[in-house]
């Protein structure tokens, strides 16, 4: 039985000419013709809610609103079964490899050729996951647990809501402007606060930020140095 064709997509990137570039090779190498940009991951979710999930979603690891694997982390929770490409500049095979067990189908260096996104987003539409040739990545199985990887399993414990404030906390905002944020009261912000808290594992907001900062690509080169 053939699977399903990818017919639509989401492109999650801050640079419009680059998003104008992979609509085209979409197009081409996938026949992939409803595409939806979105420069922040916020919006991304925003269209995820109103139900206008895609058949596949394509991730820069560094957007304006969130930096790392904590929005990759987000963005599986919110995305169900859709399978989720990195397209990125960072290309270390451990960032690949954290990546991959952090949710992700498939990673694909922006600087690749149309042949090796077209590879990808066949294994995709097969079900398959991809990386690059070449690129070596030790079963997760064999690997010691690190404290990145505890915090990614910490973090993916955390609903879309607990995520946001998450989020904001770790621009430094405080309760009262986390709740004018998000329209919502400061005693449910402090109540999220609080199971955030918990489910992380920890005593304090700035845990709570280290912990999302360990979960960051700059901690998975740390590890290996």
């Amino acid at each position: 039985m053939q699977p399903p064709r990818l017919t639509s997509a989401y492109v999650i990137d801050d640079h419009p000419l680059f998003c104008d570039a992979l609509s085209l090779t979409l197009r081409a190498v996938a026949s992939i013709t409803v595409i939806a940009t979105h420069e922040r991951l916020e919006s991304a979710l925003a269209q995820l809610a109103s139900g206008g999930a895609p058949d596949v979603i394509i991730l820069d690891l560094h957007l304006p609103d969130v930096s790392g694997l904590d929005g990759l982390i987000r963005l599986r929770k919110a995305a169900a079964e859709v399978p989720i490409v990195v397209v990125s500049s960072m290309n270390d095979p451990r960032i690949i490899g954290a990546a991959m067990r952090a949710g992700a189908a498939g990673f694909v260096p922006k600087h690749s050729h149309r042949e090796v996104f077209r590879a990808a987003f066949e294994a995709i539409g097969r079900g398959q996951s991809f990386i690059p040739e070449g690129v070596e990545i030790p079963a997760a199985a064999a690997q010691p647990v690190t404290g990145r990887e505890e915090a990614l399993r910490r973090l993916s414990l955390l609903t879309r809501q607990q995520g946001n404030i998450l989020q904001l906390i770790c621009e430094g905002k405080l309760n009262k402007q986390i709740a004018f944020d998000l329209g919502i009261a400061e005693t449910t912000v402090k109540a999220h606060v609080t199971a955030i808290m918990r489910k992380l594992g920890v005593q304090s907001r700035t845990q709570a930020v280290l912990i999302a900062q360990e979960a960051s690509y700059s901690s998975v080169l740390q590890d290996g140095l």
